[in-house]
């Protein structure tokens, strides 16, 4: 069945004044991401008593607010025959454990080879289609992972999917459970971690607590594992979403990630003979309630191969610090 155009007004009351237009729909519609949002403003999809505005315009009482959601463009990402580790597939959603090196969307530089490209191939087989939420170059992806972080990653076959499952991820309301092997080893057995981080000033590609725009960020940690004082394997619970989050929070702690070149430098890249062969970071658990059946559903993945390996590696070595 075709996707359709679809409108939404709203009214701003006095209450909501103020507030930026983007904030203002994010309230308004839990159902799209605020950066969806954006996106749909910065193209002129929302307007406000009929002109096009930017995210920041400040909404002011009795302003008529207009939200058309396009008939999306015909993809022109092509489908290619990569294979998926799918754990779970039903007309709203599929549910895959990503391996490492598998970029998820197109993007500079990966416009081809993605797991958009093997899932686009995965529907031809009349599985039913991707959700159009996420625009052109993200059809169906309601979250994303890292190209090196393995994992339990879920997929939207439709709207209303996208929509249900995306609130979830917006309301904290999602179970997730993540797994790493860390250079060091932390003090406490177990603990939070709160930092708020944004885009690093100086490098744009990383993110930091140095930032112009830090959002709120928390992380539950607990030592499953110790090796010596020089490694430890990790679980952790994320109660919030941001970008590079676990990988950022660990290194404030002194713990970065093994293999995590980009947050821990060349140090975490070999540790007692063994070279570390990519980030060590697994999605192991992901639970949600499912769209259709309202059900609380829970998926997980063991450890894949070389983390597992590595784990071995350094749990039968007498590992000295250096």
């Amino acid at each position: 069945m075709p996707h359709v155009e679809t409108r939404t007004e709203f009214i701003v009351t006095a209450g909501e004044s103020r507030k930026r237009l983007d904030h203002f729909l994010a309230n308004r519609e839990p159902y799209y991401s605020r950066t969806a949002l954006q996106r749909l403003i910065e193209e002129g999809h929302i307007t406000v008593d009929s002109q096009v505005v930017k995210p920041s315009h400040k909404v002011k009482p009795g302003e008529k607010i207009q939200l058309v959601v396009p008939r999306p463009e015909p993809l022109d990402i092509l489908p290619e025959p990569i294979p998926l580790h799918i754990i779970h597939e039903d007309a709203a959603l599929l549910v895959l454990n990503k391996p490492s090196g598998l970029v998820v969307h197109p993007a500079p530089g990966h416009w081809t080879g993605t797991m958009v490209n093997a899932l686009l191939h995965h529907m031809q087989s009349g599985e039913g289609h991707l959700s159009s939420i996420g625009g052109r170059e993200r059809p169906g992806l309601v979250h994303r992972l890292d190209k090196e972080t393995t994992g339990i990653l879920v997929v939207a076959k439709t709207d209303h999917a996208h929509q249900h499952l995306s609130a979830q991820f917006k309301e904290h309301t999602i179970s997730r459970l993540y797994e790493a092997l860390v250079w060091g080893s932390p003090k406490k057995g177990q603990g939070r971690i709160e930092l708020a981080i944004g885009r690093d000033m100086k490098d744009r590609k990383t993110f930091s607590a140095h930032t112009t725009r830090p959002k709120e960020s928390l992380t539950m940690y607990k030592v499953v594992e110790r090796f010596g004082k020089v490694a430890a394997h990790v679980a952790l619970t994320p109660g919030t979403g941001r970008t590079h989050q676990l990988r950022v929070h660990l290194k404030s702690i002194e713990c970065p990630i093994l293999g995590d070149q980009t947050y821990g430098g060349k140090k975490v890249m070999e540790i007692g003979g063994i070279e570390l062969p990519r980030v060590m970071l697994h999605a192991k658990v992901l639970g949600f309630e499912h769209p259709l059946t309202k059900e609380t559903v829970t998926f997980s993945a063991p450890l894949p191969e070389d983390m597992e390996s590595v784990r071995r590696e350094l749990s039968h070595q007498n590992i000295a610090p250096s």
